[in-house]
């Protein structure tokens, strides 16, 4: 429940960073902990996609939690079981940052094109927002806190 809480304190905490970082200069190499933790993210997705659920167990904290695109909050069975009924289709993720809060913590946020299901009549929205907040227990590192935030027209 704290790595829950520290995640929410966080997420809404960087708004401003990711926007900021979004006028950063692109051409900056990126660091080994940046390309780990996208990596990750895309790791999930990929497993998702897949039904790979040996996988998100290994990637998913203990108190895992998300926030969907439709505002509601899942904890770590709903999102395994979700993933089980292999209901991500397709996705392209891009304009990755990453804000590393300390050696232990990291917030990566990206934009995403999905294709998925989404309630009982529809699907999800097709444009999203993701932020992923990131821990390590010194030897490997798993997601705590996943949000999606559906983009709007005009964004």
């Amino acid at each position: 429940m704290k790595n829950f809480v520290l995640a929410l304190v966080l997420c809404f905490s960087v708004t401003g960073f990711a926007q900021e970082a979004g006028n950063a200069d692109a051409s900056k190499p990126l660091t080994a902990l940046e390309r780990t933790l996208m990596g990750l993210s895309q790791s999930i997705a990929e497993a998702r996609k897949s039904k790979d659920l040996p996988s998100l167990k290994r990637l998913l904290a203990d108190d895992f939690h998300q926030v969907g695109s439709d505002g509601s909050l899942h904890g770590k069975d709903d999102f395994l079981d979700d993933s089980e009924e292999g209901n991500l289709k397709d996705y392209s993720f891009y304009d990755f940052k990453v804000l590393s809060v300390d050696e232990k913590v990291a917030i990566v946020t990206y934009n995403a094109i999905i294709r998925m299901p989404e309630g009982d009549d529809g699907d999800a929205p097709r444009y999203q927002r993701h932020a992923d907040v990131w821990v390590s227990d010194g030897s490997r590192w798993r997601i705590c806190f996943q949000q999606a935030t559906a983009r709007r027209s005009i964004d």
